[in-house]
């Protein structure tokens, strides 16, 4: 069988080029294959607040936004982080039009603390996207308000800051709403019987927190339809940023591996930013896109019925007031 070798180890620098010149070209094709935005729309006028922007995609997408003239609202709970991008991108981009604010969103407290300085600072809103995103692998933890972390940042926190800024989107539009969710949604399912799951695996729960995102937004753009502010969700991508630095030791070795195939954070920012601001996408809602183009969702996860049902119940569980708008 190794006739043509003195021996089997012979062989092994031929199966690492050929591994080597496999791993090139499928990595050259995700590039390929790589959704771009194409407009080269100017955004001046326009308001955008955007969550967790001091790091990853939401930073890129905050760079790109300033660059085309926006005002940006860099709505982050890391303070320093978001000061530290706020003077690159303003640097970067010329436009001296970026603005910090606090936000948590994994407090309740929080979130209408900063809705109630956005009402008050701000007299229109054209773009809210909820970017932000909390992933955490083992570890258990329970937001201020005794809900898991992880569904309190990343479901429970852009639901509540929804309701809150709704009024002002209404008023400014024609609006949008973006949501970074996740392919990851199909790895998960929503229990709407126990949407506080304080007890489960928190990795999976990053998934779960993701079908909710989907869901939300589904549901949301029903109940916006004929108000002119259209909601849609996206997959920006698998990226390599800051939401895998709680991947413990040694799942880290293989998580480097794999990483070597992930989008860059300008890559992953593109679906965001067309949904943002491209001409093409107005007026439509309700969708969810990957790679700059509308793509399919399991029947599952498009059932209009757990859909308004977890939104009956995310309203309980962030305390939605008779005083709070209506969505």
């Amino acid at each position: 069988m190794f006739s043509s070798w003195d021996s089997p180890f012979d062989i092994l620098p031929y199966i690492v080029t050929a591994i080597a010149a496999f791993v090139s070209l499928f990595k050259f094709y995700l590039r390929l294959t790589c959704g771009k935005i194409t407009t080269s729309r100017n955004m001046e006028g326009k308001t955008i607040i955007i969550t967790g922007a001091n790091s990853g995609i939401g930073k890129e997408t905050a760079r790109d936004l300033a660059k085309r003239g926006a005002r940006i609202i860099l709505a982050c709970r890391n303070m320093d982080t978001a000061k530290q991008a706020r003077d690159e991108i303003v640097e970067d981009s010329g436009n001296e039009a970026v603005f910090v604010k606090k936000l948590d969103l994994s407090s309740q407290a929080s979130v209408r603390e900063f809705a109630a300085e956005v009402l008050k600072t701000e007299s229109k809103l054209d773009v809210l996207i909820h970017n932000a995103g909390f992933a955490e692998t083992f570890k258990k933890t329970k937001s201020v308000d005794g809900i898991e972390f992880t569904m309190a940042t990343n479901h429970y926190g852009p639901f509540l800051l929804t309701h809150l800024l709704i009024d002002l989107l209404k008023k400014s539009s024609p609006s949008r709403i973006v949501v970074v969710a996740s392919e990851l949604y199909r790895l998960a399912s929503v229990d709407l019987n126990n949407l506080n799951p304080v007890s489960s695996l928190p990795g999976y729960l990053y998934y779960v927190s993701k079908s909710a995102n989907i869901m939300f937004t589904l549901e949301l753009a029903r109940r916006l339809e004929g108000t002119n502010v259209t909601a849609n969700c996206l997959h920006p991508g698998m990226i390599n940023s800051g939401i895998w630095r709680n991947v413990p030791f040694p799942l880290t070795i293989p998580m480097g591996i794999v990483k070597t195939f992930f989008k860059t954070n300008t890559e992953g920012a593109q679906t965001s930013l067309h949904l943002a601001c491209s001409p093409e996408v107005e007026g439509v809602s309700g969708k969810y896109f990957r790679d700059c183009k509308e793509a399919g969702l399991t029947a599952g996860i498009s059932d209009m019925e757990r859909a308004a049902k977890l939104w009956e119940e995310s309203a309980k569980i962030v305390q939605l007031t008779p005083k709070d708008p209506k969505i």
